[in-house]
């Protein structure tokens, strides 16, 4: 089956402010993939053009970059362009789930719960969104991943504080409600009425802070799995979190980040397209759980990998 794949690509590094992850997901995709007799090759779209992407004629491409132009549809249209088959989410629903803001829109629109939010375009918004959302309130950058630039206002004093350090990162600001429980997270797999749970995480962070620090680097932080819950609230995040994917008409993989408040209710914060595969990352947890070894799940998401735009008129002519 690994030959044919053909050449493949496995895209990795880039632009974005979670490169150093990105690094880290693509080595060991990349490794998996070769101890699977792959012909797999590293490409550093932070470093090397589309011009050579092209000239490297892969048959298929696996997306392991985080961020900005790598998760955020930039660049699944441009495959889509060089006609490349590639893993996960087309440009519609990556470039959705990457904006944190859009994503809140199209879920309340579906009926799916998710914390109150406000967009904040400048200092001038913070009164209403603190008179909306109540204190705590978290600031987010909503094109941003792995917690970066994410900031949790306590007081009223701290709130533009909080959004000037949020503000660093991107120009319109999601302000969300605070919601206070476990912190759980939930890969799924597969594309439309196919696409399937895996076993629910929940994540225990020192202090209850899951920063940068302790996502990809810290022994500290415990990862349940599966997660201490009743099978009923399993399969209720389970349900919610596979709605919410499908919602954002997301495929080949992705990962929902959900918290179960005080009172048993769940709530989607957000919706990767494009997770981390590093050591400490939680698609491979959950995905070992049932099983599915590191290298066996790059092989089935590799095994996914299309072009998305126009594929039913192309399959006819």
């Amino acid at each position: 089956m690994s030959g044919s794949f053909g050449k493949v690509g496995v895209l990795y590094g880039g632009k974005s402010a979670e490169r150093e992850v990105s690094l880290m997901s693509g080595a060991g995709v990349h490794e998996a993939l070769c101890s699977r007799g792959v012909d797999a090759h590293l490409f550093d779209t932070g470093m090397r053009t589309l011009a050579e992407l092209a000239d490297e004629k892969f048959d298929r491409v696996f997306i392991a970059l985080h961020g900005r132009y790598g998760e955020d549809g930039t660049l699944q249209g441009a495959l889509e362009l060089l006609g490349i088959p590639y893993t996960g989410s087309g440009p519609m629903a990556s470039s959705l789930a990457m904006n944190k803001i859009m994503t809140k829109r199209i879920w309340l629109e579906a009926g799916l719960p998710t914390p109150g939010y406000a967009a904040l375009v400048g200092e001038a918004d913070l009164d209403a969104a603190i008179e909306k959302l109540g204190v705590p309130l978290i600031m987010k950058p909503p094109h941003e991943g792995s917690t970066l630039g994410i900031v949790k206002a306590q007081e009223v004093t701290d709130v533009p504080g909080a959004y000037r350090e949020a503000a660093k990162f991107d120009d319109v600001i999601l302000a969300e409600q605070f919601i206070t429980g476990r912190e759980l997270t939930i890969a799924i797999l597969g594309a439309g009425e196919t696409a399937r749970a895996l076993p629910l995480i929940e994540i225990v962070a020192p202090q209850g802070n899951y920063d940068y620090e302790h996502k990809y680097f810290s022994d500290d932080t415990q990862y349940l799995c599966p997660a201490p819950v009743s099978q009923e609230v399993a399969q209720h995040v389970a349900d919610i979190s596979v709605r919410a994917y499908q919602a954002l008409g997301c495929e080949g993989w992705g990962r929902a980040d959900v918290i179960l408040d005080e009172q048993g209710r769940a709530w989607l914060l957000e919706l990767n397209t494009s997770p981390g595969m590093t050591g400490h990352s939680l698609v491979p947890m959950a995905a070992k759980a049932v099983g599915m070894s590191y290298p066996d799940l790059c092989m089935h998401i590799l095994a996914d990998a299309r072009c998305k735009v126009g594929h039913l008129t192309t399959q006819k002519s």
